[in-house]
């Protein structure tokens, strides 16, 4: 088994270095064997294998996530946190810059994107899986004189539901309600 050296310049134990070299050395011991946990350290669960649809207060809080971390990138020119939080096919197919591109008119309509996660969304048509891990939901936050139009679908990624494709656009507000669709 290879050992780990340290020096005074190695990252800390909770430095995701530590973990990769860790995680490394376990590997080349022998197939049979289990890791055991180091001393003093909680042990980590293994990721849910079967891929939960999200209960209503989860899809809201998934709708709230996305646009609180819209809204303050918007805020910092800073889309770095939005697409890290993103899942990976997400994150490869936009840099930073890039979403800053994308998001360069609602940014510039200077709307505030946090009034939001004051009222719950209303949905357009009913959320729904397109895949077996691919989950869209589409709605409007009904707010005045501006509504927020949503379309954003999301991944089964890592044992919990990340960012997949996002569209926001703002709406002019109409005396009548949305149609649902059947």
């Amino acid at each position: 088994m290879n050992m780990i050296a340290t020096n005074s310049k190695m990252p800390g134990r909770h430095a995701p270095a530590f973990f990769f070299a860790l995680i490394l050395a376990l590997a080349g011991s022998s197939a049979g064997a289990q890791a055991q946990p180091l001393q003093g350290q909680p042990q980590v669960q293994p990721l849910p294998s079967v891929r939960p649809t999200p209960s209503q207060l989860e899809l809201s809080k998934m709708i709230w996530s996305t646009f609180a971390a819209v809204d303050q990138a918007n805020r910092s020119g800073n889309y770095s946190v939005l697409r890290d939080l993103s899942a990976q096919g997400f994150q490869i197919a936009n840099t930073p810059a890039r979403l800053s591109e994308i998001f360069a008119g609602l940014r510039n309509s200077q709307i505030d994107l946090s009034n939001a996660l004051l009222i719950p969304p209303t949905y357009t048509e009913p959320p729904q899986l397109l895949r077996e891990d691919i989950f869209q939901v589409r709605g409007i936050f009904q707010l005045r004189p501006i509504s927020l139009g949503f379309d954003l679908t999301f991944q089964w990624e890592a044992g919990q539901w990340k960012l997949y494709g996002i569209n926001i656009a703002p709406l002019e507000m109409t005396q009548q309600a949305p149609e649902q669709r059947r």
